[in-house]
């Protein structure tokens, strides 16, 4: 099926043998028996469906993570001086909280620094070593959520015989880093099954590791919330580990004992339990905003501090960065003429010299959301162009800037399969498109996209919803639930603040379920929701909206089908 969007639609093929055989075995409803086939669950995540898994440490014998647990030792014994560097984004803040929250507790000399995004770049680059290390000398330098490309600045360290250890997720390639240690998923070794894992869920197992290896009686369970935040917001798989220590922070997450969080709620007007999409789309960008608008050291500054007027204080701060973030990309996704873009073949490159540097990549995002391409905005940035590109799984962004990079396309650049950040000449911007636009065009596929099934009005109930919902968190390698409702009829479509349409939608013999849809207002979905008057298909999947302290189905419509097609 051919949607209004231009999208082929097909419903997903299972293997009925293969469904009845988890639904007797497991003694499962059908429709989660389908839903285990479909998203390949394993035998751990099909019994995390009916219990609640609590965080479990795969790297407990594990030579890397056993190698940078003696060196921390050592250096903790000593009192040494410690200098944590992280990433500007979630993971990186969260991480470098994680090992200065720890660190604490031994109360050792510890500093630490967070790149600011403008005037330092990513990571630990030598000039930026050099710079923090004129004063005061530290006996151990903690690269976490970068550092895997940082051969000179570890080049420098050694020379200087500074102790370093880097715990990071990022592609790395030959030759490595000669860290002290050197902590990396993607390496060739005996954990490479854990790449899916962020920085932060990295750096948690080597303090958990150190706690037992060291026989503390420590509890360091409240810093897994920093884990699932982070894990969201770097859109790691929702797989595994990953989907295991969200579910176990939201069953039991108590928003009262985190001031941090529970001003956050307070502030943003919201008055009940913590869920996934609480973290998704008010908590991590609230972080980021701090990274994105002024300096991301005040993050660390608030999750590692126990003052609460001054948590109170960083909060409010956070709390406008986010709002001037958000009004700011309003106005550049309002600029955007989503039908050019839509017919524009190959990689999407969307050039505008004057949007801030910080918001680039959130507009890369809602960009490959809306086209269901690979993105990348660039915008000016001193003598260079910067770019922050987001794909789809198919096509491995991160992997294809570092060839660009080895090239010499890009003057900087490296990232993950789904997101990454380059530097390059204006001059050369052509030449990455037409570098870019030959793997794309070479290796593409007709995208087919798929619903899981039809199903009818009478099964959209808060029932039917909760079933579902044992599948969540959704995002990446685990998505929404998608479903084909077909010939229903649109009822008092609404566009909400100029950004999104409100309506009903019915069949003949149901009543009015609440539906929304968050495609932009000048794409082909918007426009034929405000304007049909005929029965058409949607497919849309299933949330809940809270309002009044009532609890109710709504549907979200991703795409159209028209009955005339």
């Amino acid at each position: 099926m051919i949607s209004v969007s231009g999208k082929n639609w097909e419903e997903i093929y299972l293997n009925k043998r293969l469904v009845q055989k988890i639904k007797i075995e497991h003694s499962l409803s059908l429709i989660t028996s389908k839903l285990i086939i479909d998203r390949g669950f394993s035998k751990r995540e099909i019994h995390s469906l009916m219990n609640n898994l609590e965080f479990y440490n795969p790297f407990l014998k594990k030579k890397d993570f056993i190698s940078a647990a003696e060196i921390l030792r050592k250096h903790i014994n000593k009192r040494n001086k410690i200098l944590i560097i992280g990433d500007y984004d979630v993971d990186g803040c969260t991480s470098t909280s994680l090992i200065v929250n720890f660190l604490n507790k031994f109360n050792v000399k510890n500093s630490y620094y967070i790149p600011d995004r403008i005037k330092d770049g990513y990571g630990a680059n030598l000039n930026l070593i050099k710079r923090l290390i004129k004063d005061k000398v530290p006996n151990l330098v903690i690269m976490v959520d970068c550092g895997s490309s940082s051969n000179d600045t570890i080049n420098f360290l050694n020379e200087k015989n500074i102790n370093s250890i880097i715990i990071d997720h990022h592609n790395i390639n030959h030759p490595y880093p000669k860290s002290t240690s050197l902590i990396n998923p993607k390496k060739n070794c005996d954990y490479k099954k854990y790449d899916y894992l962020c920085s932060a869920f990295l750096t948690y197992s080597l303090i958990d590791l150190y706690v037992k290896k060291n026989n503390l009686k420590l509890n360091i369970s409240d810093q897994l919330i920093y884990v699932a935040i982070a894990t969201i917001a770097d859109v790691m798989p929702l797989r595994e580990e990953n989907r295991f220590v969200i579910k176990d922070v939201i069953e039991n997450f108590d928003l009262n004992k985190n001031i941090f969080l529970k001003y956050l709620f307070k502030l943003n007007k919201i008055n009940k339990k913590l869920d996934f999409d609480d973290i998704g789309f008010l908590i991590a960008p609230s972080i980021n905003s701090a990274g994105r608008i002024n300096n991301a050291n005040k993050v660390v500054e608030l999750l590692t501090c126990n003052d609460e007027l001054k948590i109170k204080k960083i909060t409010a701060d956070l709390f406008k960065f986010n709002q001037k973030r958000k009004k700011i990309e309003n106005l550049i996704m309002e600029k955007i003429k989503y039908r050019k873009l839509i017919n524009e073949k190959g990689v999407i490159f969307y050039y505008e010299p004057e949007i801030h540097e910080g918001i680039i990549g959130i507009i890369a995002s809602k960009l490959k959301d809306i086209l269901n391409k690979p993105v990348i905005v660039f915008t000016k940035s001193n003598n260079l162009i910067k770019g922050s590109a987001r794909s789809i799984p198919s096509f491995n962004i991160g992997q294809y800037i570092h060839n660009a990079l080895n090239n010499k396309i890009l003057s900087t650049g490296g990232g993950h399969n789904l997101a990454a950040g380059l530097t390059l000449q204006k001059n050369n911007l052509n030449e990455f498109k037409i570098f870019l636009d030959g793997i794309y065009i070479k290796n593409k596929i007709k995208k087919i996209n798929t619903f899981f099934s039809k199903v009818t009005f009478s099964s959209i109930n808060m029932n039917f919803y909760k079933e579902l919902n044992k599948f969540a968190p959704f995002g990446n390698q685990n998505t929404k639930i998608i479903f084909l409702i077909e010939n229903i009829k649109i009822v008092n479509p609404t566009i909400i603040k100029g950004k999104f349409i409100s309506c009903f939608v019915k069949s003949k013999m149901s009543k009015l379920v609440k539906a929304v849809s968050f495609n932009p207002i000048e794409s082909p979905v918007s426009i034929n929701l405000m304007s049909q008057k005929k029965e058409i298909s949607i497919l849309a999947h299933m949330s809940k909206n809270n309002w009044n302290n009532k609890s109710n189905i709504q549907l979200e419509i991703v795409d159209v089908i028209s009955n005339n097609t």
